[in-house]
């Protein structure tokens, strides 16, 4: 089925929990190359007033990353993932991530169409703790590129 207007609308169920634990946050940092001491101590973390050590912003692509594969794989949207790019991301921050969340993800289809054979789908990622507080609203656009002619 080709990418249309139709998909708009579209939720996928809420993902199970993901727990944010301290030391995925302080790999996640260095392997960014984020030195900020409240992604390591969390004496340093309390300092700026957060309970636990808190994520880089960008940690949370590897919550929502996983929530996507539901998107991916929906044969109602037929994504030829090998063709798929990702053309846009933004991020809404309702607090920042910290260790010992435990987030879920509820993703929804915001945009769908067609454009010269292309699919461009806009999704919206709402991750939340596990008790339901927001914590980012993740935007994404993702273009399913047309094939080439080889003729």
């Amino acid at each position: 089925m080709p990418v249309t207007s139709d998909l708009v609308g579209r939720s996928y169920p809420t993902t199970e929990p993901y727990e944010v634990c301290r030391e995925k946050i302080r790999e996640f940092a260095a392997a960014v190359g984020d030195p900020h001491p409240a992604y390591r101590d969390v004496a340093a973390a309390r300092a700026l007033g957060h309970p636990d050590v808190i994520a880089p912003p960008t940690f949370v692509f590897a919550v929502v990353h996983r929530a996507m594969a539901e998107v991916r794989g929906d044969p109602a949207i037929g994504l030829d993932i090998d063709r798929v790019v990702h053309s846009d991301q933004r991020l809404e921050f309702h607090r920042p991530v910290r260790a010992g969340d435990r987030l879920t993800v509820t993703v929804h289809i915001d945009a769908a169409r067609s454009l010269a054979g292309s699919g461009i789908l806009s999704t919206r990622s709402e991750v939340a703790t596990e008790s339901g507080e927001p914590v980012v609203t993740a935007h994404m656009t993702l273009i399913s590129r047309a094939p080439q002619n080889t003729d």
